[in-house]
């Protein structure tokens, strides 16, 4: 006997019936965005401890934000950056000179060059650069008089040490000399990322060799130099600090001298601090406009810079608020128009 519980097997749907949902259909779906609940939990940390220092500064006596404000543009401060970025550009140019020559000399097929070059950069990455100073600036003990003759034959012209190269002179031959080790070695890798066939095409061109490093090599190698070079040469700004022990009026100089008078060395460091911060941040500046130059030949439509993007924010919100106060026009209907 059949029991009374049983249904009859389901038919066809009746004319005109929705049809029944079809199990794990992505129309039938909802659709559940994901919760990043550990990046929520680091960001509200993260502008804890941002407001957590951000009241400690505005707070803490020790800071004495007064006397930043009498020594961050006063007459020897501002002195003492402008000493800081001629030792930077000093460096910086004659550095990169001498490091090019000597990256050429590694790459050339002559092992005497290599072997010079490579001694070089040996020699002056591995002394710091605080010895190589103090080494530069006891010349005179060494050699007290320099002159010029035949090699290991008489001296027709000679002058006292102390007389040509001084306290700055002694600081640019430092920093210049430290500086052109690393310079060798970072155009000696952008040199190597150029394709050898271009100078291959460029050989059975007939261009000249020097032509051929000024014109296809350079131009090519500086898309692989300039980050590496930027990071340097704000480096050297930095690093430019060490010359206090030769006591020239450079930034961290004279803040030391500052502080050592009147004895408020935490708003003192935080007036070079400031100072390294501004100039660091103008050579990032100037260091990714050059950059976007040189990208040219690789990407013919460059991302837009920081400004036009400002620009345009700017413009969109106008055009929001300019569709906004624009009165609403009724649409009459379509029965209406004559």
């Amino acid at each position: 006997m059949a029991s009374t519980t049983d249904t009859a097997p389901p038919g066809p749907a009746a004319p005109g019936a929705p049809a029944p949902p079809v199990p794990d259909d992505p129309a039938t779906l909802k659709v559940v965005p994901a919760r990043h609940y550990a990046r929520w939990v680091a960001a509200a940390a993260v502008v804890v401890l941002v407001a957590q220092f951000t009241h400690g500064l505005a707070t803490n006596p020790v800071w004495e934000w007064h006397v930043f404000r009498d020594y961050v543009l006063s007459e020897t401060i501002v002195r003492a950056v402008w000493v800081t970025l001629q030792l930077t550009a000093y460096a910086t140019v004659l550095g990169f000179l001498l490091g090019t020559v000597l990256a050429f000399m590694r790459l050339s097929r002559s092992p005497v060059l290599q072997t010079v070059a490579w001694t070089y950069i040996w020699i002056f990455r591995s002394i710091p650069m605080i010895v190589q100073l103090v080494f530069w600036f006891n010349l005179s003990a060494l050699y007290d008089r320099l002159g010029l003759g035949i090699p290991f034959g008489p001296v027709f012209w000679s002058v006292d040490s102390n007389s040509i190269i001084g306290t700055i002179g002694a600081a640019v031959i430092g920093l210049t000399l430290h500086q052109a080790a690393y310079a060798a070695e970072i155009v000696r890798g952008g040199v190597l990322a150029v394709d050898e066939g271009q100078l291959q095409a460029a050989a059975a061109l007939g261009i000249p060799r020097l032509r051929q490093i000024r014109r296809i090599v350079l131009p090519q190698a500086m898309r692989a130099i300039l980050p590496t070079a930027g990071n340097e040469i704000i480096g050297l700004l930095k690093g430019t600090s060490v010359v206090y022990v030769m006591s020239i009026g450079e930034l961290f100089y004279q803040v030391q001298v500052i502080y050592g008078r009147n004895g408020r060395v935490i708003p003192l460091l935080l007036v070079a601090t400031a100072w390294y911060v501004v100039l660091t941040s103008l050579l990032s500046v100037a260091q990714y406009y050059v950059e976007r130059r040189y990208a040219r030949g690789a990407d013919r439509t460059p991302p837009p810079t920081p400004l036009r993007r400002a620009r345009r924010f700017v413009r969109t919100l106008r055009t929001a608020a300019a569709q906004r106060h624009r009165p609403v026009v009724p649409i009459k209907p379509l029965g209406d128009i004559r």
